[in-house]
C-alpha cells in the first residue's frame, strides 16, 4: 500500500529540515577545516575556495614544529606574538586530555561508589547529604571563583594540574552522583541479592554485577565529566599561569585575541581541539543517549 501524498510531503519536509540543520551545524566546521589547509590570503578570496587549491599541511607543521612555512604571506605575517602562542597548542592539547582523563576516572570511581551507597544503603543523614551534594552543583562558577582561587593559593595548589583536577572534580562529581544514583535505583535488587547469597560482599557485587549492567549510565557520566573538564575555561585561566601547563581552551583564547594571529593558525587549533571529543563520542556513541535517557526517566 503506497503512502499518501500528505505523508510523503511531511517526510520530505522533515528530511529537508534535517538537511538544513546538518548544514547549519557542519558548515562552520567545514570552513575551519578548509581554512587550516590553506595559506592566509586564500581564505579572503572572493569567492572563497571551499576546497583548498591545493591543500597544504604547512600550518600544522608550523604548530607542531615551529618551522615557519616558506610561503611569503605566512612567513611575513607571523610575528613573535603569534609564534609564541601557536606552538603551545600541542602542549595545551596534552594538558587538556591529561586533566580530563583524570577527572573522568575520579568521577567513575568516586561517583560510582557514592551513588551506589546513596541508592542501596540506608543511613542517618542520607537525604541531607544527597541534597547538599546536589545543591552544590547549582552554585554559579563565578560565585565561588575567588574562594576557590584563595584555597588553591593557600594550599600551594595554584598553577598545578592537581589543583585544576580537584576543581573540575568538585564541579562534576555532584552531577555524576545524582545521575548514577537514579540509574542504580532503576536496577532490580534481585541481581545483587543473588550475588550476596553466592558469597560476594557489597563491593564485589558492585564491581562484578552492577557495573557491567550500568555501563550506559557510566558511559554517560564519563562523557560528561571528560567534556566538562576538556572545555572548561574559567578556572583553567584563573588557576594556571605557566604557559606549559595551560589547557587548550586557554591557549586558543590567547591566540584568538592576539592582533597578530592568522586565521589559518586559529583554524588549526580548532581542528586539533575537536579531535578528542569526536573520538570520545565515537567510542561511547552506543551508550550516550540510552544512558542519559534511562537515568533521567527513572
Amino acid at each position: 500500500m503506497s503512502a499518501s501524498p500528505r505523508r510523503l510531503a511531511s517526510q520530505a519536509i522533515l528530511y529537508l529540515l534535517a538537511l538544513l540543520l546538518a548544514v547549519f551545524i557542519l558548515a562552520p566546521f567545514a570552513w575551519v577545516l578548509s581554512a587550516s589547509l590553506q595559506p592566509e590570503h586564500a581564505i579572503f578570496k572572493q569567492p572563497p575556495d571551499w576546497i583548498p587549491q591545493p591543500a597544504s599541511l604547512d600550518n600544522y607543521v608550523y604548530v607542531f614544529t615551529g618551522k615557519i612555512p616558506s610561503r611569503s604571506d605566512l612567513s611575513s605575517g607571523l610575528t613573535a606574538g603569534i609564534t609564541g602562542d601557536a606552538i603551545f597548542i600541542p602542549s595545551g592539547l596534552r594538558n587538556s586530555i591529561a586533566v580530563a582523563m583524570v577527572v573522568m576516572a575520579l568521577n567513575l570511581v568516586f561517583g560510582t561508589t557514592a551513588a551506589y551507597t546513596f541508592a542501596r544503603e540506608r543511613f542517618r543523614g542520607r537525604a541531607v547529604a544527597f541534597n547538599f551534594i546536589l545543591g552544590s552543583r547549582l552554585l554559579p562558577a563565578m560565585a565561588v571563583a575567588i574562594p576557590i582561587y584563595t584555597i588553591l593559593r593557600v594550599t600551594g595548589l595554584l598553577d598545578t594540574r592537581i589543583g585544576l583536577i580537584l576543581v573540575h572534580g568538585a564541579f562534576t562529581l555532584p552531577f555524576s552522583i545524582w545521575v548514577l544514583t537514579l540509574y542504580f535505583r532503576s536496577l532490580p535488587r534481585e541481581i545483587e541479592e543473588a550475588a550476596l547469597v553466592d558469597g560476594c560482599d557489597r563491593l564485589a557485587a558492585l564491581r562484578y554485577v552492577v557495573v557491567p549492567i550500568a555501563a550506559p549510565g557510566l558511559a554517560a557520566v564519563a562523557a560528561f565529566s571528560f567534556l566538562f573538564s576538556y572545555d572548561e575555561f574559567l578556572f583553567a585561566q584563573l588557576s594556571l599561569s605557566s604557559i606549559e601547563l595551560k589547557t587548550v581552551p586557554v591557549v586558543l583564547a590567547a591566540i584568538a585575541v592576539n592582533p597578530d594571529a592568522t586565521y589559518t593558525l586559529i583554524a588549526v587549533g580548532v581542528v586539533l581541539a575537536v579531535i578528542a571529543p569526536i573520538l570520545l563520542a565515537l567510542l561511547l556513541r552506543r551508550y550516550l543517549v540510552s544512558g542519559l535517557v534511562a537515568s533521567l526517566e527513572k
